[in-house]
C-alpha cells in the first residue's frame, strides 16, 4: 500500500508527467561556441535565507535534467546524460575529493561516448559542440580550469552559443533522441513478475532509485527497495526480483517519495514555485513523510507539519483549537497517510506506516495535545512564548542527555509519532525513559542562564508525556490501574500514593528554601531519585528535618504565616500514610514513580502561583481541603 500511495500522489501532483526529466540542482552552466570553445563557466548559485543566527545557505538553482539511470544489481550505474560532476564530464579532481588519473579519464570517456553518441544520431550542433569540447579537454586536462569552490557532488550542464534560456539537454533534437533512449523494452513472454504497483507486466527487475534528502542516509542516497544480500532473498529470486516494480512505477513511487522529503521541491506546474513542505525531521536518522490523497485534504497538510512542530506562524487559526485539545470541525473523509523513515546502512528504514482520514488525524491529535496539557514551570518570557502543545521535537529532546535528540533511538521517535496519529497509548518505555531523565536532571532544575532555562524546557515537557502515557493507560485498563487519572495542574484530592508524595516533596523543599535562602543543595537535590523509588526510607528523616526548617522559618516575621501554611500542608500530606498501616510505601513502581513526578511537578507550580493565578484555582477547585484555600476571602 506504500507504494500505491506514493504512485498515486506523483500522478495527483504531475512529478512523473515527463517521466524521461527530473528536477536537479545543477550549480554550474559552461557556455560553449559553435566550435566546442568553453566560453565561460556560469554559477547559478543564490542564497537562501536562514532562521537564526545562521548564514544564509548557498544553493544551486534547479533545472529539470535527464533522469539518471539507476543500473541494473551487481552492475554500476552509467554516468548521467550531459549532466554530471566534474569526474564524469572533465575527467578532473576538486579541491573536496582527489582521484587518479585513470580514474578520471574511465570516467570522463563514459559520459564523451554517450554524447558522441547522441551526436552522431541526432548532428545537433549544440551536442557536437559539447564533443568538440570533451575532446579537447581528454587530449589535454589543462586546458580548462574549474571553479575554486566547486565541489565533487556539483552538477555541470552545458548551454550552446545563441541559446539563452535553453540548455543543450532540452534543445528539441536532442531531448528526442533522450526519450527515444529511455523507451521501455517491449514485453516478451518470458515475463515473469507483475508489477506491485500497478499490475502490469514486469521482465528484469531493476535497481529503485535512490532517495534523497532522508536524515542519516547518504549524500548519494538511499534504496526504499533493495536486495543486494543473500539474507534479504527468498523463494529463489535474485535482487529486486523479490520485490517487482516497473521501471515507470517505481520511478514515480521514488520521485514522490524525494518530494515529500525536500522542503523545496520545484513545482511542475510553477517551476519557479516549490510545492508544499511535507515532511519534519525527527532526529539525525528519522523524518516523517505525511500527505493526503485528495487535494481536499491539502489544507490539513499544510498545517500538520506546524502543528508537530509546535510553530504557530504555519498553523491557521481554524487549526490552532487542537493545540488546546480541541478538536476542530472538520469532517474531510479523505485519506491521510504518514510514513516514518530512518536512513541506515545505504537503505531506508520503514518505522511506521499509518492510514487514516484526515478527520480522524485531526481529532487524534486533538486528544494527543489534550493528554499533553499541564502547568508549567518554566517562566514565561526571555524568549518562551509557546502555543498550547508541546512540539514533538521538544518532548523527544526531554528524553535526551542534555535535549540531544540525536541520542533518542528512532523507535522512540516513530512510536511517538503513531500514539499521536493512532490516538493508541504511548509506548511504556517513554515512561521509564522520561522518570530516568527527570532522575538525572533534577539537579539542575534552579540552575540559570541559558542551560538552566532550557532545563526548565525540558523539565515542562517531561511531565507532560508522563501525564500523556499515565493518563491513556488509565484508560485503557482501568480495572488494573489502581489511579486517578491526572488532571492538568495540581489536584488536592488525588490521593494515589505516589503524587502525594511528589505533592509532599515539593512542599518540604519550599519550607526549606524559606528557612535556608542560601543553601547550597536543597532536599530535591540530595533525595529525590531515593524518596521516588524507596520512600520509605527517606521521608521519616525529611520529615524529621522539616521540624526544624518550619521552627527557623516561623522565627522570621516576614515569613511566619506563609510557613504555618506550608506546615498545615505537610501535616494535611503525612496523615494520609496511616503508620497502623506500614506508613509510607517501601517501594514505588514505575507508574507510581511517574505520578510522583507528576505530584512534584504540579504542587512546586501551586506554590510558586501569582495571586491571580492562586485565585483562579481556587475558583476551579471549590471542593479543595481548607489547607490550600489562601485567598482573604476564605481565611
Amino acid at each position: 500500500m506504500i507504494l500505491q500511495a506514493l504512485h498515486d500522489l506523483a500522478q495527483r501532483e504531475s512529478l512523473v508527467d515527463d517521466p524521461d526529466f527530473e528536477p536537479r540542482p545543477v550549480a554550474w552552466i559552461i557556455r560553449i561556441s559553435e566550435t566546442g570553445e568553453p566560453l565561460g563557466i556560469i554559477g547559478t548559485h543564490s542564497l537562501l535565507p536562514s532562521g537564526g543566527k545562521r548564514k544564509p545557505k548557498r544553493v544551486a538553482k534547479m533545472f529539470r535534467i535527464p533522469r539518471r539511470p539507476t543500473g541494473k544489481s551487481g552492475i554500476k550505474a552509467p554516468p548521467g546524460f550531459l549532466v554530471e560532476n566534474a569526474k564524469y564530464v572533465f575527467g578532473l579532481p576538486t579541491q573536496d575529493k582527489a582521484f587518479s588519473a585513470e580514474e578520471g579519464e574511465e570516467k570522463s570517456r563514459w559520459f564523451r561516448d554517450l554524447v558522441t553518441e547522441c551526436a552522431e544520431a541526432t548532428h545537433d550542433k549544440g551536442a557536437r559542440a559539447v564533443v568538440q569540447l570533451l575532446n579537447r579537454v581528454a587530449a589535454d586536462r589543462h586546458s580548462l580550469k574549474l571553479p575554486e569552490d566547486c565541489r565533487s557532488n556539483d552538477l555541470f550542464a552545458f548551454q550552446f552559443v545563441g541559446d539563452e534560456d535553453l540548455l543543450v539537454h532540452d534543445r528539441p533534437n536532442v531531448r528526442a533522441w533522450w526519450k527515444d533512449q529511455r523507451k521501455s523494452v517491449p514485453e516478451s513472454e518470458s515475463n515473469k513478475h507483475t508489477c506491485l504497483v500497478t499490475g502490469a507486466s514486469v521482465g528484469e527487475t531493476g535497481l529503485f532509485e535512490l532517495i534523497k534528502k532522508l536524515p542519516g542516509g547518504t549524500p548519494s542516497g538511499v534504496a526504499l527497495v533493495s536486495f543486494n544480500k543473500g539474507a534479504f532473498e527468498s523463494y529463489g529470486w535474485k535482487g529486486n526480483d523479490n520485490a517487482p516494480i516497473s521501471r515507470d512505477a517505481a520511478e514515480a513511487c521514488a520521485t514522490a517519495l524525494n518530494r515529500l522529503l525536500d522542503p523545496r521541491y520545484p513545482n511542475p506546474r510553477a517551476p519557479e514555485q516549490s510545492l508544499p513542505q511535507r515532511s519534519l525531521r525527527l532526529s539525525s536518522n528519522t523524518a516523517v513523510c505525511y500527505w493526503s490523497a485528495r487535494d481536499t485534504g491539502d489544507e490539513f497538510c499544510s498545517v500538520f507539519g506546524g502543528l508537530l512542530e509546535g510553530n504557530p506562524e504555519t498553523v491557521k487559526n481554524l487549526y490552532r483549537s487542537i493545540w488546546y485539545g480541541k478538536a476542530p470541525e472538520i469532517e474531510d473523509a479523505s485519506a491521510f497517510y504518514a510514513l516514518t523513515l530512518s536512513g541506515t546502512q545505504g537503505r531506508a528504514s520503514v518505522r511506521d506506516w499509518f492510514e487514516s482520514t484526515v478527520a480522524r488525524v485531526a481529532r487524534n491529535l486533538a486528544l494527543h495535545f489534550g493528554d499533553l496539557n499541564i502547568v508549567r514551570n518554566t517562566p514565561k518570557g526571555k524568549g518562551f512564548n509557546p502555543p498550547a502543545g508541546f512540539p514533538i521535537t521538544t518532548l523527544l529532546e526531554s528524553l535526551a542527555p542534555r535535549g540531544d535528540r540525536e541520542q533518542i533511538p528512532g523507535h522512540f521517535v516513530s512510536q511517538l509519532v503513531e500514539s499521536a496519529l493512532r490516538g493508541s497509548p504511548y509506548p511504556y518505555v517513554l515512561l521509564q525513559r522520561a522518570v530516568e531523565r527527570t532522575r538525572a536532571e533534577i539537579g539542575r532544575q534552579n540552575a540559570s542562564g541559558v542551560d538552566g532555562y532550557r532545563t526548565k524546557v525540558r523539565s515542562d515537557a517531561r511531565a507532560a508525556l508522563i501525564k500523556a502515557v499515565l493518563n491513556r493507560r488509565k484508560q485503557q485498563m482501568p480495572e488494573i490501574m489502581h489511579y486517578k487519572e491526572v488532571s492538568p495542574d495540581m489536584d488536592p484530592n488525588n490521593s494515589s500514593e505516589g503524587y502525594t508524595l511528589g505533592r509532599l516533596m515539593a512542599v518540604l523543599e519550599r519550607i526549606q528554601q524559606e528557612a535556608i535562602p542560601s543553601a547550597n543543595a536543597t532536599v530535591v537535590d540530595r533525595f529525590f531519585s531515593g524518596a521516588s523509588a524507596a520512600p520509605k526510607t527517606v521521608f521519616v528523616r525529611l520529615l524529621k528535618n522539616a521540624r526544624h526548617h518550619v521552627a527557623k522559618g516561623k522565627d522570621d516575621n516576614t515569613r511566619a504565616g506563609f510557613v504555618f501554611r506550608l506546615d498545615r500542608i505537610i501535616d494535611e500530606l503525612a496523615s494520609r500514610f496511616d503508620p497502623s498501616k506500614n506508613g509510607f510505601p517501601a517501594h514505588l513502581d514505575l507508574d507510581q514513580q511517574g505520578l510522583f513526578i507528576l505530584g512534584y511537578h504540579q504542587m512546586r507550580k501551586w506554590l510558586w502561583m501569582s495571586k491571580e493565578e492562586r485565585n483562579q484555582w481556587e475558583m476551579n477547585h471549590p471542593d479543595a481541603p481548607g489547607q490550600y484555600i489562601w485567598s482573604k476571602q476564605n481565611e
